[in-house]
């Protein structure tokens, strides 16, 4: 069974919504540089200086700007191997909406829409 191991909250407002988080639910919320693209960590509990939980029972996630292919919550699935999770979504009515992207040296990064339209991450650990 795979795990829901992060999840990402798009915005129109940055100030407004890292606001929102962070006063509702005590989250830290910080910039996080990608090539690219605007993005920000979202710390839901303690973590180490790698940004990783300390604890068990939560995931952390991020904040980006709202785009065509991502306007919605995204949960993002750990994955074995990307590609072949790719493949296989398209083969149960599912579609690709963004090819895989290396994070860092931590692994890698894609978007799949589900049968039902809903946008899905899925993510690959780089082998250690």
């Amino acid at each position: 069974m795979k795990k829901v191991v992060h999840f990402e909250i798009p915005y129109d407002d940055m100030h407004r919504v890292s606001g929102f988080y962070e006063k509702i639910f005590g989250w830290k919320i910080e910039e996080m540089p990608m090539e690219g693209m605007e993005y920000f960590m979202a710390h839901t509990g303690p973590t180490d200086k790698k940004g990783m939980p300390m604890e068990k029972g939560f995931i952390n996630g991020g904040l980006m700007p709202k785009t065509n292919k991502v306007k919605g919550t995204v949960i993002a699935m750990q994955v074995d191997d990307i590609h072949k999770t790719i493949k296989m979504s398209e083969e149960n009515g599912g579609e690709k909406i963004m090819d895989p992207m290396a994070v860092g040296d931590m692994g890698w990064y894609a978007y799949v829409k589900d049968s039902e339209g809903n946008t899905i991450g899925i993510w690959q650990d780089k082998e250690k």
